[in-house]
């Protein structure tokens, strides 16, 4: 088992354990772990309440899991309500953005891979 990876992509089966992955406080109410295969990325935010990730768009498509608490997404002028095992598909290029109505636990999947956040240049959640 592979314990902190965001460093490498992968080039054979490797197994990985997401409670052994560095957490980066990306704002004072939302911590993430995370790490890229070659042709994804994976990701676990932690979030309180009242925290935000503000309107952006990527070129990646995103799959949103929520496994615990309650988060109002906006996207295309909608207003959606996530609860506990809801799951949300946005595809590429399409705005959208969360308030985290409860703490939660949110799982990302991003195809491609977060070339913004290998290569550090993701500026949109300060």
């Amino acid at each position: 088992m592979i314990n902190d990876v965001n460093s490498h992509l992968v080039s054979q089966a490797v197994l990985f354990n997401l409670a052994e992955q560095p957490k980066e406080s990306v704002t004072a109410k939302l911590t993430r772990q995370y790490f890229h295969g070659n042709e994804s990325t994976f990701v676990r935010w932690d979030a309180k309440k009242g925290a935000k990730v503000p309107l952006h768009k990527l070129p990646n498509e995103q799959v949103t899991w929520l496994l615990q608490g309650k988060a109002t997404v906006y996207s295309d002028g909608k207003k959606y309500m996530m609860k506990a095992g809801d799951i949300m598909v946005f595809p590429a290029n399409v705005p959208h953005e969360f308030h985290f109505t409860e703490d939660a636990i949110d799982i990302d999947f991003f195809v491609p891979a977060r070339q913004d956040w290998i290569d550090g240049t993701a500026d949109y959640i300060k």
